[in-house]
């Protein structure tokens, strides 16, 4: 199979279920950047991080194909049997935000981006999952999307701030807190 096709040489690209449309569609817009966010959770993954850490991104690498399936079907035309995603997917998320949290110090201040390579990571992979969500939103105000795909987006992003804290913790570097100036 050539990974080349030639296809999309005009601008166009095609969704699942046959639809053409143009590279810079909403749904392109969404799915791409959901793609984005995949490709920096293996980033995150990749890092000298718990076992634990790694098997969860790992699941959500996993589900964020399924989210990105579905935002990469026609809802209109697809016949495709693309997976679900279930409410055990955002149960996942939550439960292991309440985990982490019960070992974090109460948050009394913003949080800035950095502390470690890894943490800053996981804040720019939930800058990346907030802009997905708000373009998912834009698609569903347009289009049909499942109404479990942007509120996974907004839980993930919850779960990547919290995870950013948690390994700033295990890597026991001062958190990178926001004192304004007044």
């Amino acid at each position: 199979m050539k990974i080349y096709t030639k296809t999309g040489d005009k601008g166009l690209t095609s969704l699942i279920g046959g639809t053409r449309v143009p590279k810079f569609h909403l749904r392109i817009e969404c799915y791409g950047t959901v793609d984005e966010l995949n490709s920096y959770i293996g980033l995150i993954m990749c890092q000298d991080i718990d076992a634990h850490h790694q098997k969860i991104l790992k699941e959500i690498q996993d589900r964020l194909f399924t989210v990105g399936a579905s935002l990469a079907a026609d809802p209109e035309k697809s016949r495709m049997k693309i997976p679900d995603l279930h409410e055990s997917d955002i149960n996942l998320l939550e439960q292991e935000m309440d985990d982490m949290n019960e070992i974090l110090p109460e948050l009394k201040h913003f949080v800035l981006p950095g502390g470690t390579t890894v943490v800053s990571f996981c804040h720019v992979a939930r800058c990346i999952c907030r802009r997905a969500e708000r373009l998912t939103v834009h698609l569903a105000s347009e289009s049909f999307v499942d109404e479990k795909m942007t509120i996974y987006l907004n839980r993930l992003s919850d779960y990547l701030f919290v995870l950013a804290r948690k390994l700033n913790l295990d890597a026991k570097t001062d958190e990178n807190i926001w004192i304004p100036r007044l």
